[in-house]
């Protein structure tokens, strides 16, 4: 079992490493870009971290047959529109967090409006990459519209408003440890729910990208979107026991 894995590991790393190159020449900005947007949407874009979702885009694509270097603007694109969910995500008006990947975030470093516009620069980079370096055309524009609907009202954005919306009812709800069986399963649904959208979507989306690029048939796509799927709540549930049982030194980012 240990060479399967040496050589994933080395795979994602050369992947990873191709990305990092990737999203700094995507931030060198003309200069009709204020100097200090580019620096906060580099700020966060450059910061590290796992790169999940772009690395699926590649190997996704390289599972279905394509060429790795073609899907190099789709992984680009969704890990840019990742990084502007979580610069928004830690704004005091929604998680109000001070730390993301081991620094401090956005917002402590530029000021909050400087942090909603880094994200919204990202935003519309993301979509501005894949139509113009996405090719064929035809296979650019549904990529776009397959990472617009991963990333909007129903599906990454609508699991945030999900979130909040359950966090705000929080204290009026019975505890789950006092919760009748039927009760505690209408929670597990509820939450099911917030992460196939909040989390899920977007790594469904990475998958059905890379198949995509690689102009995967429908099936092959249905199959990729149904590993994003489990893929996406392993990865949320992951996360909701580190919050609690992790430390900030170790995720990078604020727990509890």
């Amino acid at each position: 079992m240990t060479e399967p894995t040496e050589s994933l590991q080395a795979s994602w790393n050369a992947m990873r490493l191709q990305i990092e190159a990737a999203l700094e020449r995507a931030v060198q900005l003309s200069g009709e870009c204020p100097p200090r947007l580019r620096e906060a949407m580099a700020y966060s874009l450059l910061a590290g971290g796992k790169r999940l979702r772009p690395v699926l885009v590649l190997m996704a694509c390289e599972a279905c047959g394509g060429d790795i270097e073609a899907a190099i603007p789709a992984a680009c694109a969704i890990e840019m529109i990742h990084t502007y969910s979580l610069i928004h995500d830690d704004l005091p008006a929604m998680d109000d967090d001070d730390y993301r990947r081991g620094r401090l975030t956005n917002h402590k470093v530029f000021g909050e409006a400087m942090a909603i516009l880094a994200g919204d620069g990202l935003l519309t980079l993301a979509f501005e990459i894949m139509a113009r370096d996405v090719r064929p055309a035809a296979v650019a524009a549904a990529c776009c519209a397959d990472l617009a609907f991963a990333a909007g009202a129903c599906g990454m954005v609508g699991g945030q408003v999900a979130d909040l919306e359950a966090e705000s009812q929080s204290t009026s709800r019975v505890p789950l440890n006092e919760a009748d069986p039927q009760t505690r399963a209408a929670y597990a649904v509820e939450l099911e729910a917030i992460h196939r959208r909040k989390t899920g979507r977007l790594i469904r989306s990475a998958l059905t990208l890379g198949g995509r690029i690689a102009q995967a048939d429908v099936a092959t796509l249905g199959v990729l979107d149904h590993y994003g799927t489990c893929i996406g709540l392993a990865f949320q549930i992951a996360d909701d026991v580190l919050d609690v049982t992790g430390t900030q030194e170790k995720l990078g980012k604020g727990v509890g």
